[in-house]
């Protein structure tokens, strides 16, 4: 392994990548203390990287725990396509594959093994174990989909419960346990089944910026609908179903749309399954229609939307496979179709199961669901809530913030709510409430002579519907509790009382269902399009030959940036977020030749001033006359390039470590909301975010160079810390 005098360093070389993501950077150097670790990070929030760093960087082998063998597949085709030691022990091997592989790792040639929970726990495995730790050494287990422990978890299976064992048998060796949705009750249930010892817990937010939600209503005229958006979009496409009969009814229905689309569920072979998967993986097909059998092991970057013809059974359920959509950052849908009929389907459902305690857990799971689907508030207030997130709403990329819609003071209202809750002791949820507020006369409000409390029927003048809305918005406020025990009792709490005090005012927002489409990031320039297109396909054929899925070559996000860039040396490929040196020796001349094809065929010829990133001559140009006291603007007029052309010339200079003033080119008032904006976003790559979050009042040339001087800050440091470390 070559040395390396920073982390950042090590992951341009494995990963291609100039900067970590937030929380990341943490998470490696407590894992390089070998530290017991409980990370909860979104999907596409860069999870594996947080234990395969750690594995490349330190003696001996790591460990994975995958619940899937298609998830260990994919994982291990993209590290090996990093020129990434790794491997996975499975049933999809036959007796020679496995002693192979295992010779290969007993002779140092492998840093991850991927296994299922179940063969590592094993009595016929864990000797193999044994002679790894005592061979070459062993530094670390990795619980991938670690929420898999836990009973109140959306996914719990109960073979991850063996992994107590791992501990018992190898008390002095790390765990870090991994998982993209937990509650606190689950992550509690996490560190106590896995019996991690006082362990360092990483909750980031659950917040996915780039992901539209919207609610819609479920009509005879859904599935025209759903064909009209499919034929709309040009990426990948889930759509999720309850049952199997549904997901072959809509399958065929697309199919004979000319649509290609398959489907996904249980009822398949396990040969059809893994073939479909594959196709889709592999953008053979456009479209998955699947159960929720199909998620957890898909690792396709590049899925443009996911819809749900039918209501989900859990909020961590949805959000998960709604997270399937949009995992490179780009700008993805997330559409949930909800019916009444729905509703019904999973009550049934749940009245079907024997055990008393499951059904109280998928009761409370399900009220949930409704909360969402039915809530007026900003969908991801009511999302993030759950997961015990603070979200403020109007977050600009849902249905219910991006229609219009009028505020009205509910104060009134709340005080009435909140103190027949009061009156009933606590003791009751949100239907029984509603009853006697509406002067119910149900027996059970009668035997409990609740309809001689002073609140009884003083809320006729509403209707139940009016009154569930105003009871599920208090909770997504935090104006009252519920309990999570499965019975959903309404508590009081500090802020409850400083609303029947008239101290706080509850407004509602009240609105009606209206589609908007999210805005899609485009890219802009027809002639950059035609070339991510040309690379795309070039990507597609690279991944054809070797039986690989596209992303595995490159993502999106990379392509992307070949188009608007159009490096023409290997030099310049290199500096591209997503090339590490793997890469670059692998793919950099046949993605360049394509860029010089199509540069030729446009007739640009090889000027660098056509691309973002221009060649080291012209920015030197720039910075001398900058060096001079030339302003950005007179620079700008006397080399007659544009304006952002020399601020970028300026970026990439910083970046390289030159001594550039940053003050006469972002002002210090821009420099502290430029900060504050990359502190609250948790984005240093990115542009746009910043500028939306900055209102579009900070131009981007001003932004680019702040955070190129803001990373090459936090470089120096890092180095800084590595060197004293070392002294």
């Amino acid at each position: 392994m070559p040395p390396f005098p920073s982390l950042e360093k090590a992951l341009k070389h494995y990963y291609g990548y100039d900067s970590f993501r937030p929380g990341q950077r943490q998470i490696v150097e407590e894992a390089l203390q070998n530290r017991d670790l409980l990370i909860v990070m979104p999907t596409g929030g860069g999870k594996s990287l947080c234990f395969q760093l750690p594995a490349l960087l330190k003696p001996g082998l790591t460990v994975v725990v995958s619940p899937l063998i298609s998830l260990m597949q994919d994982q291990v085709e993209a590290l090996r396509d990093n020129g990434i030691g790794a491997t996975f022990l499975n049933s999809s091997l036959n007796q020679w594959q496995v002693r192979h592989r295992e010779e290969a790792i007993l002779n140092n040639k492998v840093k991850l093994l991927y296994v299922a929970p179940e063969r590592l726990v094993s009595e016929r495995f864990l000797p193999f174990i044994d002679l790894v730790k005592h061979q070459i050494g062993l530094n670390g287990f990795a619980i991938d989909e670690a929420h898999c422990v836990s009973e109140w978890g959306h996914d719990f299976r109960p073979e991850y419960r063996q992994l107590a064992r791992l501990r018992q048998r190898y008390p002095d060796i790390p765990i870090m346990a991994l998982t993209a949705t937990a509650t606190e009750r689950v992550r509690q249930d996490i560190m106590t089944q896995l019996r991690l010892a006082n362990p360092q817990v990483h909750v980031a937010s659950f917040n996915r910026h780039n992901l539209y939600y919207e609610v819609l209503p479920k009509s005879k005229n859904t599935y025209t609908e759903i064909l009209l958006r499919i034929r709309q979009e040009k990426g990948s496409g889930i759509i999720y179903c309850l049952s199997r009969k549904t997901v072959d009814e809509l399958t065929f229905k697309l199919q004979k749309n000319e649509i290609n689309a398959l489907p996904y569920h249980a009822g398949l072979s396990d040969e059809e399954r893994a073939n479909n998967q594959t196709r889709f993986i592999r953008d053979d097909v456009q479209i998955m229609v699947a159960t929720v059998a199909f998620g957890m092991g898909i690792n396709k970057p590049d899925v443009r939307f996911v819809m749900h013809y039918d209501l989900p059974r859990n909020l961590e359920g949805y959000y998960q496979e709604a997270g399937r959509a949009g995992r490179d950052g780009e700008s993805a849908k997330c559409t949930l179709f909800y019916s009444y009929g729905d509703v019904k389907k999973v009550e049934w459902s749940i009245e079907q199961r024997t055990d008393a305690k499951e059904q109280q857990i998928a009761r409370h799971q399900l009220r949930k669901v409704l909360d969402y689907a039915e809530g007026t508030e900003c969908r991801r207030t009511i999302q993030l809530s759950y997961f015990g997130e603070f979200f403020a709403g109007s977050c600009g990329n849902c249905d219910n913030c991006c229609s219009p819609k009028n505020t009205e003071d509910w104060s009134t209202e709340a005080m009435k709510f909140l103190s027949c809750v009061a009156r009933c002791k606590e003791r009751y949820g949100m239907n029984y409430i509603i009853e006697v507020l509406r002067g119910s006369k149900n027996q059970k409000v009668l035997q409990n002579k609740h309809d001689e409390l002073s609140t009884y029927g003083i809320g006729k003048d509403r209707t139940a519907e009016q009154w569930k809305m105003l009871g599920r918005s208090l909770l997504h406020q935090g104006l009252l509790d519920q309990t999570t025990d499965g019975y959903a009792v309404l508590k009081l709490n500090p802020l409850s009382w400083e609303v029947m005090r008239r101290q706080r005012s509850v407004h509602l927002v009240v609105t009606a269902f209206k589609k908007k489409a999210s805005e899609e990031t485009n890219l802009k320039k027809a002639g950059v399009e035609i070339l991510f297109d040309k690379l795309r396909k070039l990507r597609k054929k690279i991944a054809d030959e070797q039986s690989v899925p596209p992303y595995v070559v490159f993502a999106d996000s990379t392509l992307k940036l070949m188009a608007q860039m159009q490096p023409q040396t290997l030099s310049e490929f290199s500096q591209l977020s997503g090339v590490g040196t793997y890469k670059l020796n692998q793919y950099g001349e046949r993605f360049i030749t394509e860029i010089k094809a199509y540069r030729q065929e446009q007739d640009l010829g090889t000027s660098p001033s056509k691309t973002k990133k221009s060649n080291p001559d012209t920015r030197l140009t720039t910075w001398e006359l900058f060096e001079q006291g030339l302003s950005v603007e007179e620079i700008a007029s006397q080399r007659q390039l544009k304006l952002t052309t020399i601020q970028g010339h300026l970026a990439d200079l910083i970046e390289q470590g030159k001594p550039i003033d940053l003050n006469p080119l972002v002002s210090p008032e821009h420099q502290a909301l430029i900060l504050k904006a990359v502190r609250e976003t948790g984005v240093s790559e990115g542009i746009k975010p910043i500028y939306e979050y900055l209102n579009e009042k900070i131009d981007y040339g001003e932004i680019r160079l702040f955070l190129a001087w803001w990373r090459q800050q936090q470089q120096e440091r890092s180095e800084q810390m590595l060197n004293s470390n070392k002294g």
